[in-house]
């Protein structure tokens, strides 16, 4: 069994926050992967499904992004988990839009999100980073995550969903460098790669 957890916040305002690219990433897998629906789980929702030949559970922490460890923690530990088998999806502000990177373990980078779960579980989990780009300035950052994706930046959204929901073959199996490869390659193919 792999855990998957894609960060968010939960609520009708909250659905188009760039914050909130998890939610959406692990949504369109699970759509497209053909889950079983979602539904209330560990302090959040979760769907089950395979991706290859590997069991897969969805995770959308429902505690809001800074007590997202509560949720993942308590999934990890009924499935009976380790870190190996868990891997998050979260925005990414020192990434421009629409890069995909991949690492294991390192620091929260003042990500709320990765600073609960590391609080819960340890650190060397992965970490998939959805790039949303900076604002610029950091006074501004806690508003641009807060803020919606403009309309044009939903079909380069649109994109990076579909690309890791496409790959998550390779990322489920432990093979990174494919994963990153083939979601770059997807992207630059839309259209989409190196936007800045």
């Amino acid at each position: 069994m792999i855990l998957i957890a894609g960060l968010g916040n939960p609520g009708e305002r909250h659905v188009r926050n760039r914050h909130n690219i998890g939610f959406l990433a692990i949504e369109r897998m699970a759509e497209r992967r053909r889950f079983g629906p979602f539904r209330a789980r560990f302090q959040g929702l979760i769907a089950e499904g395979t991706i290859g030949q590997q069991r897969v559970a969805l995770l959308a922490p429902q505690t809001y992004m800074n007590e997202s460890g509560r949720s993942v923690g308590e999934a990890m530990r009924f499935f009976k988990l380790d870190l190996g088998a868990i891997i998050v999806l979260h925005d990414e502000l020192d990434l421009a839009p629409a890069k995909v990177r991949v690492k294991v373990g390192g620091g929260a980078a003042g990500h709320n999100g990765l600073r609960s779960i590391t609080a819960h579980i340890g650190n060397d989990y992965k970490r998939v980073r959805l790039g949303i780009g900076h604002p610029g300035d950091k006074a501004l950052v806690h508003n641009y995550v807060l803020g919606d994706f403009a309309k044009a930046e939903m079909p380069w959204v649109e994109g990076v969903c579909d690309a890791v929901s496409d790959a998550a073959e390779l990322l489920v199996a432990g093979q990174d460098a494919s994963f990153q490869n083939k979601t770059h390659l997807a992207l630059e193919a839309a259209g989409f790669a190196g936007k800045e």
